[in-house]
């Protein structure tokens, strides 16, 4: 079919040509790039469109193929995978090529490594559904035929440059790459630290290791101290904070493992930064709500600044627990929530309770409605046959809290308050069946309530003290994107890093190096 329509097409080109006409329409290599292009559809009708006329050769394609190879060049900076482009082959291509035939393929060639890279850099290298399956984030697409005339009949070095993320985070994920990159040509961050746990007072060769680290790391000034001091202390609680720890000032436990991190596993969690930033290459809502899940952190975001942040407890390590990356839309929070149990929360967890006689606090509902569950014999009910559902009533010990906060979407995730206060003071809360508790639920309530009452904390307390459950809606809905981010730094230039909690940083680093990334951070 594709062969057909370029047929036609250089037809109709060559039915122009003849005695009025001093040369004729088309070209050899006119009919060697359509040649080339035949193979592929959308490239294929993006030369018809321009009647098979190159873009990469002949007179003023100069500019374009430079401002292309100059991007190819700065490839690696974004964690790219550059034998992908390979712009050492390119140059030689262009000048090996003699015949029409040679530039045609190479003509089309080209377009399709310029596609391949124009995808790459602005909407990532992977698929992150193929990388993991609680990874559903929709990644932005574009049309590359347009996109492929706007680069033609425009500047072609803006062109490039605007396919990268413009996002903040990108930008200064890129600055970050490059200074360790820096840091281990010039050596690296040294030897580990050994031993046990160091604290203020200590001495010793396991002091001097974790002074010259912290030097290397930025965070103590030079010095030959050999003995903890208050400014190695001081030094050691900047870290903590920057690693999600508690600081305590304390080195030892998961804050020695966290010093012992190697360069180059800091670079991966940066190049994978880049990736899921890549994913995330889209114009955000003015104000959305961003819940970290390598965090455990949420925070509400108006016009590019945070206006409110607070801990969460998210799913647990377990591949029936784990939240799901993606982005929805927040449309109400329910007040006073009843809690409708999951199927398999029920069967699982509190069909052997009924079976005791427990679970008291659940009210049983049929297709009918409530049941009396002492007309029940639960023992006559596997998980696969059970036919009732569980609700808990609103209520102090309901399991959603005061507050839910509702962005309907297909996993059945949601933001809710929660009466287990104590998962909130740990380091790694990962605790929950799926859904995202806050730690401060009536503070995030009363903040998305602002803008559109006079009184958000007054309007709130007035649902919440009729111990009714109340619907509420948000008259500007507020985008939710649910996110997994291991590395970022920010407004100030703090670099934050924390750990993989469900293993999907190192699958998308391995995807990542497969693809040709590579991790190498000495490389010049």
């Amino acid at each position: 079919m594709f062969l057909r329509q370029t047929s036609f097409a250089l037809a109709a080109l060559f039915v122009l040509s003849g005695p009025a006409f001093t040369a004729p329409l088309v070209t050899p290599l006119q009919q060697a790039v359509a040649q080339a292009a035949s193979e592929d559809e959308a490239i294929a009708a993006f030369y018809r469109a321009r009647d098979f006329a190159p873009v990469w050769m002949g007179e003023g394609a100069e500019h374009r193929r430079a401002a292309f190879l100059w991007a190819l060049d700065q490839a690696d900076d974004h964690g790219l995978p550059t034998a992908r482009y390979d712009a050492a082959t390119i140059r030689a291509d262009f000048g090996a090529a003699r015949t029409a035939a040679t530039r045609g393929a190479l003509e089309v060639a080209m377009t399709k490594r310029f596609l391949r890279y124009a995808q790459d850099v602005s909407s990532g290298i992977l698929d992150p559904r193929k990388v993991d399956r609680t990874i559903v984030l929709d990644v932005p697409k574009r049309d590359w035929l347009e996109q492929m005339t706007a680069f033609t009949d425009g500047d072609p070095y803006a062109f490039v440059q605007g396919l990268w993320p413009t996002s903040p985070n990108y930008t200064r994920l890129l600055r970050e790459k490059l200074r360790l990159e820096e840091m281990q040509r010039a050596g690296g961050w040294g030897a580990t630290v050994s031993g046990g746990t160091l604290v203020r007072g200590s001495d010793g060769e396991g002091v001097v290791d974790l002074r010259n680290r912290l030097i290397r790391m930025g965070y103590l000034r030079r010095s030959a101290v050999s003995a903890f001091d208050a400014e190695m202390e001081a030094a050691v609680r900047a870290f903590q904070i920057d690693h999600g720890l508690t600081p305590d000032g304390q080195a030892g436990g998961a804050t020695m493992t966290a010093i012992n991190v190697s360069l180059d596993d800091r670079m991966g969690q940066i190049l994978v930064g880049l990736e899921r930033q890549r994913w995330m290459n889209k114009p955000l809502e003015p104000r959305h709500v961003l819940v970290n899940l390598a965090e455990q952190h949420a925070y509400v975001y108006d016009d590019g600044k945070v206006t409110f942040d607070t801990v969460v407890v998210v799913g647990a390590d377990t591949p029936d627990r784990r939240t799901p990356e993606f982005s929805d839309t927040m449309t109400h929070m329910v007040i006073n929530p009843y809690w409708h149990v999951p199927r398999s929360i029920t069967v699982n967890e509190y069909l052997p309770a009924l079976r005791r006689g427990g679970a008291r606090h659940l009210e049983v509902y049929s297709r009918n409605g409530r049941v009396n569950r002492n007309r029940i014999n639960f023992a006559n009910y596997t998980a696969r046959n059970f036919p009732f559902s569980l609700k808990q009533p609103p209520g102090p010990r309901n399991a959603l809290g005061r507050v839910k906060f509702m962005f309907p979407n297909q996993y059945n995730i949601y933001l809710h308050d929660t009466p287990s206060r104590n998962l909130f003071a740990r380091d790694l809360r990962t605790f929950s069946h799926g859904c995202v508790r806050v730690g401060k639920p009536l503070e995030l309530a009363y903040h998305l309530l602002a803008p559109q009452s006079d009184d958000p904390k007054g309007l709130f307390t007035g649902y919440l003290r009729t111990g009714r459950e109340s619907r509420v809606n948000l008259e500007q809905p507020i985008g939710v994107h649910i996110v997994y981010w291991s590395a970022w730094v920010t407004p100030t230039g703090r670099v934050n890093y924390r750990g993989d909690p469900y293993g999907r940083d190192v699958k998308v680093l391995r995807a990542l190096q497969d693809a040709g990334v590579e991790l190498d951070a000495s490389r010049s």
